[in-house]
């Protein structure tokens, strides 16, 4: 019966061997191919008797033979137990393949060494693509600097002759007093207090880049959110609105300090902007932590927004969605940039004549 089974498992052996679609090989302990599969011969090309005449070192590149038989080494003398490396072979016909191997050793019943079988996998598709993708990336980190480097330049220049308008203007208005109620004139200044916003706008743009998490600091929300309230306490009661901070008074995030001003600011002032003349504006704040995020959540129940028809172009720049004559639009292009600068996102419900929720994704302190 033991022989029968022991013929079986040698059969079973035999069909796996053959029949793999990656590749396998026995590989003596000097080196020679021993016995490989057809995969092996499909993926490096020869035939049996020309691989069986070479060892595997004549047909590995010779940039990663050390890292193989230093790994060998290990695998011999017991410090390891198996290995798994990238690895290139040269094909037949010259070229390099890469491939993932797999090694590990066979001893017999004393514990001597045997043997190697090694997996060969051909993974050359693969390096091709993280290379495309490495070339593909430097290619975007170079024309973002550039592009970089262009804003500055541009905005620089911009506001220096937006000052020089603004000095010419101011002259004309010194000198000859009676253009001053001239509709061109009163066009040309609103012109120029116009293009020095723009700039004003570009110049904050330009400044905003991804922060490495490690320059973000470890800041209480519940105290921004405080201070923010504060800040804008005469407003709120010229316009009769209540503000309710429900955050977690241990509630930590990571952020650049005025960033963090920045965006609570603008949502709170926002909230007051588009608050509906039918009841009194109500802006809850709360958070809740959910997974790598602390999520700060404001609600009010003002004109809300109808995200069918502007749900796209939300926090684009200079979009407007109610006709306040002191909208810009910009506001909420800056937050949502700062916000994922620091590896955020925001996220928003509303329903018209009902009210906004605002999700602020910050992460974790």
């Amino acid at each position: 019966m033991s022989v029968k089974i022991a013929e079986l498992e040698a059969e079973l052996f035999q069909t796996i061997f053959n029949q793999a679609n990656e590749g396998i090989s026995i590989v003596s302990l000097e080196g020679e191919w021993i016995k490989v599969n057809k995969s092996v011969l499909d993926t490096l090309g020869y035939t049996e008797n020309e691989l069986y005449a070479m060892t595997f070192k004549d047909i590995t590149h010779k940039d990663d033979l050390e890292l193989d038989l230093n790994k060998m080494t290990s695998l011999l003398s017991g410090e390891i137990s198996n290995y798994t490396m990238k690895k290139r072979y040269f094909h037949k016909k010259g070229h390099v393949i890469w491939a993932r191997l797999s090694v590990s050793l066979v001893r017999n019943d004393l514990g001597r060494p045997l043997y190697f079988i090694s997996q060969i996998s051909d993974i050359s598709n693969v390096i091709k693509n993280e290379l495309k993708i490495k070339s593909m990336l430097g290619i975007v980190k170079a024309q973002n600097e550039r592009l970089s480097d262009f804003t500055e330049i541009v905005t620089h220049n911009l506001k220096t002759h937006v000052s020089n308008l603004s000095t010419l203007v101011g002259f004309i208005e010194q000198d000859i007093p009676e253009v001053k109620p001239k509709e061109e004139f009163i066009m040309l200044k609103d012109s120029v207090l116009n293009l020095n916003d723009t700039v004003k706008h570009l110049t904050e743009i330009s400044k905003i880049n991804v922060i490495k998490e490690n320059n973000l600091e470890t800041l209480s929300l519940c105290n921004y959110v405080d201070k923010a309230i504060y800040n804008i306490s005469a407003l709120a009661k010229n316009f009769n609105c209540k503000f309710v901070n429900n955050i977690n008074s241990n509630c930590k995030v990571k952020a650049i300090p005025a960033y963090l001003d920045s965006i609570i600011l603008n949502f709170l002032t926002n909230a007051i902007k588009y608050r509906s003349k039918e009841r009194q504006l109500v802006v809850t704040l709360q958070n809740e932590i959910q997974g790598e995020y602390n999520v700060l959540q404001i609600e009010d129940n003002g004109l809300g927004i109808d995200l069918n028809k502007f749900g796209d172009s939300l926090f684009k720049l200079y979009k407007t969605f109610h006709y306040n004559d002191d909208a810009t639009g910009v506001g909420l292009f800056i937050t949502k940039n700062h916000v994922e600068s620091m590896g955020g996102k925001i996220e928003v419900e509303s329903e018209v004549s009902k009210g906004t929720v605002f999700r602020i994704y910050f992460k974790k302190g």
